[in-house]
């Protein structure tokens, strides 16, 4: 086995060589970069840490930094508490399966661009289906988009899109459960929701805490449906679209940088502290 050793490092170089390039070479970069006063790429200037001194005082920052953590909250609540619920759900029929996986998981494969100019015309004041559906039913027109209502509008689609992603590894860790576990916890009277709780939930609590972290992460970089649907505008900047703004609308690459080390980090840190609240003792099979 230990001269077979050096062929795994043939199967890990792409692997690798892709998250150098992909990855780790643009997160240094912009460590590099959020060091300098920037105007394109070639006009730099180095400042030091003026660029975070600047990022404790943003105030549009902290708004964005706002608008993120209250998506994050609906995703988490949400989006992964539907897909727990549809898991369950599905785990405990015996038929039409992989028909369910199948249709819960079609959202993801579709374009985040796409569902955005889909929910755009949902949205439209004038033209748009919900407020057709509001005014047939008698009922007045609703500014969906305004200040308001625009980051609820928003999370919608936000969370409808990867509630299939979610719910397809939930089925997953389902699926590994012995049926011992659920022949015994019959035995005892453990049936329904009370079965949910009691042993399914504590059985798959790794896998939560997995799919926890991704929402966290994804959350962080959601950009395509603010910018589609409200173009970052009347109160839904959140942090992707306002580094986007002010590295290539701005062409301040060097402070568009410090606010994408600041992403990584704010999502690291929410990542593992929500990672410490459910640490439990996991129960093996």
């Amino acid at each position: 086995m230990k001269g077979d050793r050096k062929y795994i490092w043939i199967f890990l170089l792409p692997t690798a060589a892709f998250l150098s390039i992909f990855l780790y070479y643009p997160f240094f970069k912009s460590l590099y970069f959020s060091f300098y006063r920037t105007k394109g790429f070639f006009d730099k200037k180095f400042i030091g840490w003026d660029n975070y001194d600047r990022l404790i005082s943003d105030k549009l920052l902290g708004a964005a930094t706002l608008h993120t953590l209250e998506i994050m909250l609906y995703v988490l609540v949400f989006q992964v508490g539907i897909a727990l619920v549809l898991a369950v759900m599905v785990d405990n029929i015996s038929k039409f399966k992989s028909f369910f996986r199948a249709v819960f998981f079609f959202p993801v494969v579709i374009s985040g661009t796409a569902i955005s100019l889909l929910f755009v015309l949902f949205y439209n004041y004038n033209f748009g289906l919900l407020n057709n559906v509001m005014v047939n039913l008698g009922l007045e027109k609703v500014l969906w988009l305004s200040e308001t209502n625009a980051l609820k509008a928003i999370a919608v689609p936000t969370v409808w899109h990867y509630v299939g992603f979610y719910f397809v590894l939930f089925v997953t860790a389902m699926s590994k459960i012995p049926e011992d576990y659920y022949d015994a916890a019959k035995l005892e009277g453990i049936t329904g929701f009370k079965k949910m709780i009691k042993l399914t939930i504590p059985l798959i609590l790794s896998d939560i805490k997995v799919v926890i972290t991704l929402a966290i992460t994804g959350t962080m970089k959601v950009f395509d449906f603010v910018w589609v649907i409200s173009r970052a505008q009347n109160g839904t900047d959140v942090l992707g679209t306002y580094m986007y703004k002010k590295a290539m609308v701005d062409q301040n690459f060097g402070y568009g940088s410090t606010v994408a080390i600041y992403m990584v980090i704010l999502g690291v840190v929410i990542a593992l502290l929500a990672n410490r609240l459910l640490k439990s003792e996991e129960i093996t099979y």
